[in-house]
């Protein structure tokens, strides 16, 4: 169990390294006062690497500098640049037909869009996150994220409106990202509006993974099922995304806990969480391998024995979250076991912030800070919920 001198330390650790670490190595360096929005493709020593930028990377930072000047300070440069981020996502970012591009120039020029709406799903937390931080701010963020989010459920909900991955004539599949992203940024839009709606979506998606995605009788969450949860083999078929699967174990578990510990959601997020760390962790080496195969077979992603560094930061967040709300001592081990693996391998002590991609035994693979999915999201996201769990903790004790 935690006690009260880990808890603090814990505590410590995760506030100073999000504001003496994490925070500065990205503001100011990746907010463009030349042509507005957030670079992210730095090196280690934050070297620019690539002007182009990630769409994703508008709509997290500008949720993330929201959510820091709500809850932790109000520091005026916080939510400037998360405004700065919204600005440019409503100036370059949106096509003509409402959908949001994947990848623009720096000065705002399209480049690519693809056929889901995780772009479209950062840009409303970004917006109900500015909503939260400054309600009374000009843009009507608050009503424009609720609007968005229900465009985004009308077309992953009607047939044939986005491009699909597969031909549906041949094979009709689906994947847990999708209920997975659903369930925060309904929560988020919900803390923005109060709306009921937000809540039966979130009910919807939560139902969803239980259904479909859950598999209690092989113990495990599938990346990929068909229409009705039916197994579909193969790569695909077979593939676990521990990260994935934990980061859905602890949007449950958090679900639980904002509806007064929720015990039917405690007891599916943490089935999610264990059996997703025990398909994942790295009995050899380590940390939590980043693809496993449902069968023990090889999996077609060359990459599925790397180390990247989120689904390490969303494993510190359920297992903490596991904790608070069941007492179980076994998420105090696991908790310890990801937190001190992840400490002794990616933080960098020379230049600050994390390395994304370590090599099954926990070497540097990359030393870059940032790239198109790397920013400044996950790392801060892990280091401030979970200051603000162990601050639960310590209250309880």
């Amino acid at each position: 169990m935690f006690d009260v001198n880990r808890l603090t330390s814990l505590r410590n650790q995760y506030r100073n390294d999000l504001l003496t670490d994490t925070i500065p190595f990205w503001l100011p360096r990746a907010q463009d006062a030349e042509h507005g929005g957030f670079l992210s493709c730095f090196g280690r020593d934050g070297e620019l690497l690539q002007e182009d930028k990630s769409v994703w990377v508008q709509g997290r930072l500008a949720w993330m500098f929201a959510s820091l000047h709500r809850d932790v300070e109000a520091r005026p440069e916080w939510l400037a640049a998360s405004r700065h981020g919204l600005d440019f996502l409503d100036r370059h970012c949106v096509d003509t037909d409402g959908r949001y591009f994947f990848w623009v120039t720096r000065d705002g020029r399209p480049l690519r869009k693809r056929r889901y709406v995780f772009s479209e799903c950062f840009a409303v937390l970004g917006m109900a996150g500015y909503a939260r931080a400054n309600p009374q701010g000009t843009g009507d963020y608050a009503a424009r994220s609720l609007a968005l989010l229900r465009r985004v459920v009308e077309l992953v909900r009607t047939p044939g409106a986005l491009p699909p991955k597969v031909d549906p004539e041949t094979r009709q599949g689906k994947g847990l990202a999708l209920p997975m992203i659903l369930i925060v940024t309904a929560q988020e839009v919900r803390a923005a509006t109060g709306d009921a709606w937000c809540t039966e979506l979130i009910d919807e998606c939560i139902e969803e993974i239980r259904r479909d995605f859950y598999k209690p009788d092989l113990g495990v969450v599938l990346e990929t099922v068909g229409l009705k949860g039916e197994l579909l083999g193969g790569f695909d078929g077979r593939l676990i995304n521990p990260g994935h699967a934990i980061e859905a174990g602890w949007f449950i578990l958090e679900e639980a806990r904002l509806r007064g510990n929720r015990p039917d959601y405690i007891t599916l997020g943490c089935a999610v969480v264990d059996c997703s760390w025990r398909r994942g962790w790295d009995t050899k080496h380590g940390g939590l391998l980043y693809f496993t195969d449902l069968d023990g077979k090889p999996p077609t992603e060359y990459w599925h024995d790397m180390k990247f560094w989120w689904p390490h930061n969303e494993a510190v967040l359920a297992m903490l979250l596991a904790y608070e709300l069941t007492g179980d001592p076994q998420y105090a081990r696991w908790h310890t076991a990801v937190h001190d693996w992840a400490q002794a391998h990616f933080p960098d002590p020379v230049h600050g912030e994390w390395y994304g991609y370590l090599h099954r035994d926990g070497s540097v693979s990359t030393p870059l800070k940032g790239n198109m999915w790397k920013s400044c999201f996950h790392l801060p996201r892990m280091q401030w919920l979970a200051w603000r769990t162990c601050e639960r903790l310590l209250a309880k004790i």
